[in-house]
């Protein structure tokens, strides 16, 4: 931010840092255990006089010198100059408040050089007492640079106090400071052992050779104790915050972790094979996969530590990005355009979005990712997601998977960075274009209230049946709708039917269900073992079928009824038509109703997580869509879906994830399927208010669905007016979960926030589809409800207080019957017209309101007014 930014798009700065410093690392620990190892070579050889040994060690000095100080030098220089480049700003941080540390370790370095080149030169030259005091400085020297280095690079890690005082002291002699010592100064050891088997194995005396061999395997060995405590140390050491990142958030480090060990394990194993078992032919082999596994060991351990930090470069006071921590709420309020002192655009527009987008990844992205590199290419990490996607990714950013920081910017340049990735991808950056439903006729039945002596109405108990299509990947939502129907005897007062009549029902032919989709049917059956939710009663499941007696409710009930959105001439209609007939026992037909059973496949899923609709570029989840999400859900929770999906064995959502609404238990610790799945995405899409809604439901005006058609919306009341934001609906689920013990639901309750309560201890948990919006939270049906009435936080207390459960005053008429259903009150409109969403009310009394509503009391033979009612007292509008 402070510093312009070497602009190298392929390689990350965490590539080119990597491979500069791994083998820097990997030399300069080798330097510091090469001393020990020269000095005490040399002591073993002057000790047992045996001239061989003392010329050995006289060859591999110039070995020594022409890599640590050739190689080492060159790399060191190397890592200031990348660093200096890639993190300009964290390179600062350390110049100029560790300087004291940096020149101490320089003078020292300086010590190591000087001492080094006497030891090379000077061999055989001098007393041998003098030459090995020369030997010793050298080791001592080597082991205080690394002294130092290591205060320092662990600060980063681990900062302690520094963070608050800011004083060399407390940064150097930090948490890890001695477990970290501890653990590299075995492995200088052990590297020093695996050089020297390279020197060894060149002699040309076979018993000579194969005694220094021998003696090298000791460095690997005996310091292995060392360095299997001083790992266990060091995990330990770490603060909660570093420890959970390796062991558990970062995304590479709790394998790289189960690996580390076992691979030094395998380095002190391959010694010792090197040494006493395998056949003179194969050591160069095998020598060079010992190299190239000291090389692992080494990179490990510093991919370890680096990924430690995350999302820090150092941590707790530096984002990864190089922005200040403690600037982090002021850029997100005004955006990191304002404080990019190296950036050219200062204000984003239609006309520069793509620029915009382009200087910003470079500043906020670049650091860690790459574009189409070897090393986190962004391509891979945002393949599966769209433009709208990649906006809600940067929102969550850092909320849920730790390793990364928050996104530094604002609404604007959030969608600018979003739009560039994009473009990179090849994905198109226009909106996607408005549908246009078609309105269609319906031709409703007959009734003359002058003769009728029945009136039979008939609803879906849901406003909108959302489901799954796409079963060879995976079931999210199984199909079935529920339909009730009452059956009213006409009369001064009149009487409700269940008895001695028979309700069928059948779906009109152009709506017959595809072969595919009853297949679709079986298979969702097999899965749940059960035939309809469960708490409806076990119901026929054909297109052509009949009620059962509903005997709690005074009313009849078909369950799970396998209705799909399409045509047979392959079109999609979210609202296929059922007819419904009453008849008495013998058949004579006493009324005969419709009834449109809203059933959509318009999830929004492809909104973020790409691809295109699966049928007529309208509904249905693409292939490409769901393996983006089966792909996303097994890298965020290490499962195998995607593969199980492969196999032909594509998973049930609840199978996992408990369900009341299919009767899954799901397991014990996972949260449930609402909570889980509301949970996640709210921390991405958090403060859209309605939109968030209509991103995944099939509500909007600009979906073919529109699902929100009912009375509210004519009255401006939208989805958060009753379910609250996606904040709120989400934190109810998830205290429920957390009350019940399952450890998830801390973790997406964190970064939430409560919009229609106060705090978090004012939220009322609820279980879906049990507890929802309470109508009595706004209406008293003594007066009109106030303009900002709100549902949210007040549910109702089991499923018996869904409006879909409810009946009226007198426990006789169901409220449905009148009203119709959640998300489509009478009046009822969305672009399919009048007749298809008000069908009781334009059949029996010709205009589009509850019944009953103008004095219109159709069950009832004498004249009624609308303040005598006996149901429920009626306020007028």
């Amino acid at each position: 931010m402070e510093y312009p930014v070497w602009w190298l798009p392929s390689f990350s700065g965490g590539f080119m840092i990597a491979c500069m410093a791994v083998f820097h690392v990997f030399i300069a620990h080798f330097a510091v255990g090469g001393g020990f190892f020269l000095v005490l070579t040399e002591r073993k050889g002057y000790a047992e006089n045996n001239p061989k040994i003392v010329e050995y060690v006289k060859r591999h000095t110039k070995f020594f010198l022409l890599l640590t100080m050739v190689a080492g030098g060159m790399t060191g220089v190397g890592i200031w100059f990348t660093i200096g480049l890639l993190s300009p700003a964290a390179t600062s941080v350390l110049v100029h408040r560790f300087g004291f540390g940096w020149a101490t370790e320089w003078v020292f370095f300086l010590c190591e050089v000087v001492s080094l080149l006497i030891y090379h030169y000077r061999f055989g030259k001098m007393s041998r007492r003098d030459h090995q005091i020369i030997g010793w400085f050298y080791a001592l020297f080597a082991f205080l640079s690394l002294f130092v280095v290591n205060g320092i690079i662990t600060m980063m890690l681990t900062p302690g106090k520094w963070l608050e005082t800011q004083s060399f002291w407390d940064g150097f002699w930090n948490p890890t400071f001695w477990p970290s010592l501890s653990l590299r100064f075995a492995i200088c050891l052990m590297l020093a052992g695996l050089f020297a088997l390279v020197t060894a194995y060149r002699l040309k005396d076979e018993e000579i050779r194969e005694q220094m061999i021998r003696y090298a395997v000791r460095f690997v060995a005996f310091p292995f104790a060392l360095l299997c405590a001083s790992a266990v140390w060091y995990i330990m050491a770490l603060p909660e915050a570093q420890f959970t990142m390796i062991l558990t958030k970062s995304a590479q480090t709790p394998q790289l972790v189960k690996v580390f060990l076992p691979l030094s394990a395998a380095l002190l194993a391959g010694v010792l094979t090197f040494a006493y078992i395998t056949p003179q032919s194969v050591r160069p082999a095998l020598l060079a996969v010992l190299l190239v596994v000291g090389l692992g060991q080494i990179g490990i351990f510093e991919w370890i530590r680096e990924a430690g930090r995350r999302p820090y470069i150092i941590h707790g006071y530096m984002w990864s990005n190089s922005v200040h921590v403690d600037l982090t709420d002021e850029i997100r309020e005004n955006g990191m355009l304002a404080y990019a002192k190296w950036i050219d655009t200062k204000e984003i527009t239609d006309k520069n979005l793509l620029k915009a987008g382009e200087e910003l990844y470079r500043v906020q992205c670049m650091s860690c990712h790459s574009l189409n590199g070897p090393m986190l290419a962004t391509e891979t990490g945002a393949a599966g997601l769209t433009r709208e996607g990649l906006i809600a990714q940067f929102n969550g950013q850092g909320k849920l998977r730790e390793f990364m920081p928050p996104f530094l910017g604002n609404d604007a340049e959030r969608k600018a960075v979003s739009a560039y990735i994009a473009f990179i991808l090849g994905k198109p950056l226009e909106e996607a274009p408005v549908k246009l439903p078609h309105e269609e006729d319906v031709a409703l039945p007959a009734f003359n209230p002058e003769d009728a002596e029945y009136v039979l109405v008939a609803w879906a108990t849901e406003g909108m049946n959302t489901i799954s299509d796409n079963y060879s990947k995976f079931t999210m939502q199984i199909p079935g709708s529920t339909i009730r129907a009452q059956l009213f005897l006409r009369d001064d007062i009149p009487e409700i039917v269940t008895e001695d009549v028979t309700l069928t029902y059948r779906i009109e032919k152009d709506f017959s269900t595809p072969s595919e989709h009853v297949t679709f049917w079986k298979y969702a059956k097999e899965l749940t073992g059960k035939d309809l939710p469960p708490d409806t009663g076990t119901c026929e499941t054909n297109l052509i079928g009949t009620f059962k007696v509903d005997e709690e409710n005074r009313a009849f009930v078909a369950c799970s009824l396998p209705i799909f959105p399409y045509s047979n001439d392959g079109t999609v209609n979210p609202y296929p038509l059922l007819t419904v007939e009453a008849r008495t026992s013998d058949g004579k037909l006493l009324a005969v109703t419709k009834v449109a059973v809203p059933i959509s496949t318009e999830w929004g899923c492809r909104n973020c997580h790409d691809g295109a609709w699966r049928v007529a570029d309208t509904a249905g989840i693409s292939n490409k869509t769901a393996d983006n999400i089966l792909a996303a859900h097994d890298k965020i929770n290490g499962t195998s879906l995607a593969e199980k999906s492969e196999r032909g064995t594509p998973p049930k959502c609840q199978s996992c994830h408990e369900s009341t609404r299919t009767g899954d238990a799901g397991k014990k610790q996972i949260l449930g399927f609402s909570a889980a799945i509301h949970g996640w995405h709210a921390n991405y899409l958090a403060e859209r208010d309605d939109i968030t809604c209509e991103s995944c439901h099939p509500a909007a005006h600009n979906t073919d669905t529109q699902g929100m058609r009912g009375l509210h919306v004519d009255r401006d009341i939208t989805c958060t007016n009753c379910h609250g934001t996606i904040e709120d609906h989400a934190l109810g689920l998830l205290k429920a979960e957390d009350q019940k013990g399952k450890p998830r639901a801390k973790l997406l309750m964190a970064n939430l926030i409560p919009r229609a309560s106060a705090t978090l201890e004012e939220v009322q948990p609820r279980e879906a589809w049990q507890n929802q919006p309470d109508c009595s939270a706004c209406h008293t049906f003594f007066e009109s409800p106030d303009s900002d009435a709100s549902a949210a936080n007040q549910w109702t207390e089991d499923a018996q207080g869904l409006f879909k459960n409810r009946k009226d005053d007198l426990e006789a008429v169901m409220c449905q019957a009148c009203h119709g259903t959640a998300h489509a009150l009478y009046p009822a409109d969305n672009g399919y017209g009048e007749s298809r969403n008000n069908i009781a009310p334009m059949q029996y009394q010709k205009f589009a309101a509850p019944l009953g509503a103008e004095d219109n009391c159709v069950c009832h033979t004498m004249e009624m007014s609308m303040y005598d009612s006996a149901h429920h007292p009626i306020v007028e509008k």
